[in-house]
Formats: structure tokens, sequence, C-alpha cells
């Protein structure tokens, strides 16, 4: 059965220790008008900047570098991780008015379930081996970021590490499979070379 061409960008699935992840994340703001749209998956960067609050500016990360955390949750005050105006959606749309706060998986000890891009099928040979995220516009609802099986190699600086194959029914070696990585070229965190 072929793998389902369905990306959600990066889900938190345990800690590098076995344990499950426990929901853990740390509070961001975006800045007013900011003209990318960001959505639950999308992985991120460090801004350099801060709201009125102090709380430190994230913006989406690129298909290369570091890499801050992935965003689990968006809302458009610091005691409400939604958006009232509309409770259906979890994507915070481009140019938006007024700051957004996102919750950010940042710890680098987390690991996460990502798709295979297509363009060049990862292999259980890949494993242990670093690549980088490849990037994809939201479905209206959540990321449309991808692992990418191209740019894979031993080198310290890929954003993330692949582990594995995801532990599925519904998933095999191949295109689209759901693959296990940690992210290793972390703003926390320095990166390791792979095997």
């Amino acid at each position: 059965m072929a793998n389902v061409n369905r990306p959600t960008g990066l889900s938190p699935v345990k800690s590098i220790n076995g344990a499950p992840w426990n929901g853990q994340a740390n509070l961001y703001s975006i800045a007013s008008g900011y003209n990318t749209a960001l959505a639950i998956g999308d992985p991120v960067i460090s801004s350099g900047t801060a709201d009125s609050n102090g709380v430190p500016g994230i913006v989406l990360a690129a298909d290369t570098g570091a890499i801050r955390g992935v965003i689990v949750g968006l809302g458009t005050s610091v005691g409400l991780i939604a958006n009232p105006s509309n409770l259906d959606s979890t994507v915070r749309p481009a140019n938006s008015v007024g700051v957004w706060y996102a919750l950010v998986v940042d710890d680098p000890n987390v690991i996460f379930e990502v798709q295979d891009s297509g363009a060049s099928a990862l292999a259980a040979a890949d494993t242990a081996l670093n690549t980088n995220l490849v990037s994809g516009t939201n479905n209206g609802f959540v990321s449309g970021w991808t692992v990418d099986g191209v740019d894979k190699a031993a080198t310290a600086t890929l954003q993330v590490k692949l582990l594995g194959l995801s532990y599925r029914i519904d998933n095999a070696f191949g295109q689209y499979a759901k693959w296990l990585v940690k992210i290793n070229n972390h703003e926390l965190a320095a990166g390791t070379s792979g095997l």
C-alpha cells in the first residue's frame, strides 16, 4: 500500500529519552504586520525582537539554518492561544494586524514526526543521517512542511537528524513516508554529524 501524501509539518511525539511528549511549550510573539502566514507544525527561528511585554519574537524558518522550535499553538493574546474572531482557524494569516502569540516546542530533546517530501524518497539506509526541511504552504489548518530526501548527508549543520521510520500501520519506506526526526541544527544546542 502506498503512503498517503498528507503533510502536517512537524508533530511532537516523544522525548529523546523515550518518554511521551509532555505537552510543554514556551510562549513567543509574532510581530504585527509580519507578512508570512504561520501554522501549527511550522518550524520557526528567533526574530531578535520582543513584544512590549518582553515576549521574544519568532519568524518562519528557512529551508536551511538553525531552528528555534516548532509551533503547536497560535493565538491573539498572551492568555488565549486561539483566535476569538475565528475559533475554527489554526493559522495566523499573513499581514495580520496586531501581535499574535505562539506556543513553540523549543526543547532540543523532542522528537517530531514529519512526512518525506516525495522528491527523493528516504530509505532505511538514511537513518542517522542529517537533512534539511522543505517549506510548504499550509492547508488552512496545519503546516505543509516536509523533510528533504535530497540534502541527506553527515553534515552537522543540516536541520534535522533522521531517527528512523515512524512506527505506524499505515506507513512504509518510500515516497511520502512519515519519519521521526530530532532538530539537529538547533538555536539552543549544537548540531552533530550524521553517521
